[in-house]
């Protein structure tokens, strides 16, 4: 059975998701070639920044089959001369039939005018396919280039009613070996990790994301001054404001940052309102008492009307625990 464009947006968007992890700053984008009979004959993703893009991966596996074809991509190709030439050249030169896109690429650099180029050398394009899914996927990346500044991950892990850390200050682990190794996958996917200068002093996290046998690093933010033997030097120590950081780590390409520090840091980005998606590990254990700590104990809300609602995008089972995904 010929697959529809939404199926083939949403196999192409699978495909883009291989990217995640080595394509920052770039998007990561998957691309399908497409024959007149339906068949996928070629499929590529953004390979790491100074190789290929996408579509050139599919162009490639595809060979002279795309010519005629059409191409299935989950971001408007590029049409512009970075560390690759424009994709746009190479879909045309291709002599590719028709390009069906889920979004529009609000990087400057292109915004509409690959959508042109391509129309402009008679190719018939097609816009919108599959534009919620891979809007989803892509969050990170069109917040970084449409405000100049990274999207932020905040991560909580807690029992059941909110705690962190039990009224004689032990906090590890409140969740479990599972949920660890998930929220491993998480820091990979960020740039940049912001923790307190507290968090150092007490617990001296390395703050790095272990998959397996591979071990990335991604940038280290103290917010303060960190122990000169702390494990997470090198680091960026930062004594200005959270906006002012944000827009320093802009500066430097990071398109997603992760918020880990402790109650004091999360509730001092979530009352700033500059927190995208929350990430939310829960235990099936209850805490109570009056002397434990909640993960957003500086949080102020004095009425119903000044809750800080979100949109849940997500609910699973990590092992014996829940992570709730939320938009804010």
């Amino acid at each position: 059975m010929r697959e529809s464009l939404d199926d083939l947006m949403s196999r192409a968007r699978l495909e883009g998701e291989k990217a995640r992890l080595h394509s920052p700053p770039n998007p990561w984008v998957g691309a399908l070639v497409v024959d007149d009979a339906g068949v996928v004959v070629g499929e590529g993703h953004t390979q790491v920044p100074g190789e290929a893009h996408a579509e050139v991966v599919a162009l490639r596996h595809a060979g002279d089959r795309a010519r005629g074809a059409t191409v299935v991509v989950t971001l408007e190709p590029c049409c512009h001369v970075g560390r690759t030439g424009p994709c746009t050249d190479a879909l045309i030169d291709a002599g590719v039939r028709r390009v069906v896109v889920a979004l529009a690429d609000p990087d400057p650099r292109v915004a509409g005018r690959g959508l042109v180029a391509l129309r402009e050398a008679g190719i018939d394009v097609v816009t919108g396919v599959g534009a919620e899914g891979v809007r989803q996927s892509l969050a990170p990346y069109l917040w970084q280039r449409a405000t100049g500044r990274p999207y932020v991950v905040a991560k909580a892990a807690t029992t059941l009613d909110g705690v962190v850390a039990m009224a004689d200050g032990t906090s590890q682990w409140i969740t479990s070996g599972e949920a660890r190794a998930d929220a491993h996958l998480v820091r990979a996917q960020s740039q940049a990790i912001v923790v307190g200068a507290g968090t150092v002093r007490r617990d001296d996290p390395a703050l790095t994301a272990r998959l397996g046998d591979v071990v990335l690093e991604p940038l280290r933010v103290v917010l303060g001054e960190a122990p000169e033997d702390a494990r997470v030097h090198p680091c960026l120590e930062w004594r200005g404001g959270l906006t002012d950081l944000l827009d320093e780590l802009g500066h430097r390409d990071v398109v997603q940052v992760l918020v880990e520090g402790g109650p004091r840091v999360l509730s001092s980005f979530v009352e700033a309102g500059l927190v995208n998606h929350l990430v939310w590990y829960i235990a099936p254990a209850l805490a109570g008492g009056t002397d434990t700590v909640s993960a957003l104990t500086s949080l102020t809300t004095s009425s119903i009307e000044q809750l800080r609602r979100g949109q849940l995008v997500g609910v699973r089972r990590v092992g014996p625990d829940l992570r709730v995904d939320l938009e804010v």
